[in-house]
């Protein structure tokens, strides 16, 4: 309950008592009176629901809402698709959709910010499912890092640094540039917004971020070397058990500690494959384990009871000490450990089944 009562704590303060209404209005085509849309607000990724949204015959719709005490994100869903955008205060927007991908083909209208966050968004989709070259993504993410260095403690400056693609954090606080960026926008809504609701989130993300980076730096050379001892870690599967890897380990032959993201779109691909892995091999003395960074446990509790490997789930997603510990940095990571001691790292999916083959 203390959990659930500091979110609501932290939702009421984002929430003006003025009476004050923000507006949204707009049209999803293809929808009709039997479509409902969810309006959410955001606290610091996580999602509260603030109201329902009946769509007319020719897929109209409009809602209203307390508009927040400070900037913040919200987001109109249907179904698992959602469109995010900020709102300042009285803010009166237009969003037009279109199905059957409305989190794809929408135009937002009404406020230069939510402008903004929808050209993100849209830019982003250009790299997801591993679209697009490294380059191309380094110099996008030089592009957003200078208009987040012109306005540090604006909204979508904190939206920024908290977008995902394919499960693994845009700016990420294991990159020394990454974390430059975040220390701005931390700093700068200390500096400049100390009563915010997200300051103290942001500023315990570059702190954790710091802490991680001189934990890494310490296990780089044992964690990248091609023997290693094995770091434990203890969560629990789909029906609450105990796993302990180091005693997984010690029960197989072969052991493949998989970090991976159930809600990313890479994920059934990967799954197929380490299922290809695991029948081939589970006979031979190979075991699987692995460890759900989501940020909801509600992806992973649907696929962990179909899996045939053991899936625990780590409540502290990416920013939990195991994800610091062995350096993992992308979705999916993938070590293989045999006799107790890891003995490689993969990143690239495409060579896990031959690096398995190695070690059987």
């Amino acid at each position: 309950m203390k959990k659930i009562f500091l979110m609501m704590l932290a939702i009421a303060a984002l929430t003006a008592c003025n009476g004050n209404k923000f507006r949204v209005d707009g049209t999803i085509e293809g929808a009709n009176d039997t479509t409902t849309l969810v309006l959410e607000q955001s606290s610091n990724g996580e999602w509260f629901i603030i109201d329902s949204i009946d769509v007319d015959k020719n897929g109209k719709f409009s809602v209203s809402a307390p508009a927040p005490e400070v900037p913040n994100i919200y987001q109109l869903r249907l179904g698992n698709q959602s469109i995010c955008f900020p709102i300042d205060s009285l803010d009166h927007l237009t969003i037009n959709a279109k199905l059957p991908n409305i989190a794809k083909d929408y135009t937002i209208s009404g406020s230069e910010h939510a402008e903004q966050v929808m050209k993100i968004d849209k830019e982003a989709m250009q790299f997801a499912g591993g679209k697009g070259t490294a380059v191309q993504l380094q110099a996008w993410k030089d592009q957003l890092a200078k208009q987040i260095v012109a306005d540090p403690s604006g909204i979508v400056a904190y939206y920024t640094i908290n977008k995902y693609i394919d499960g693994k954090p845009l700016f990420d606080p294991l990159n020394d540039n990454d974390l430059r960026i975040i220390g701005a926008v931390a700093n700068s809504f200390n500096s400049f917004r100390p009563d915010d609701p997200r300051t103290d989130y942001l500023v315990n993300l570059l702190l954790d971020g710091q802490r991680r980076r001189r934990a890494n730096s310490a296990l780089a050379d044992t964690v990248y070397a091609d023997v290693t001892s094995l770091i434990d870690i203890k969560l629990q599967d789909y029906d609450g058990k105990d796993y302990s890897l180091s005693k997984v380990a010690a029960d197989n032959r072969i052991v493949l500690l998989d970090f991976t993201a159930y809600t990313t779109d890479i994920s059934p691909q990967l799954n197929k494959l380490l299922n290809d892995i695991y029948q081939s091999y589970h006979n031979r003395g190979l075991a699987i384990y692995q460890v759900s960074v989501d940020q909801d446990n509600v992806a992973w509790r649907q696929a962990a009871q179909n899996l045939p490997w053991i899936t625990v789930f780590d409540p502290m997603s990416v920013n939990s000490q195991t994800v610091g510990a062995y350096n993992v940095t992308g979705i999916p990571t993938t070590f293989i450990i045999k006799n107790g001691e890891i003995v490689e790292r993969v990143e690239d999916a495409s060579r896990l089944k031959a690096a398995v083959a190695k070690y059987m």
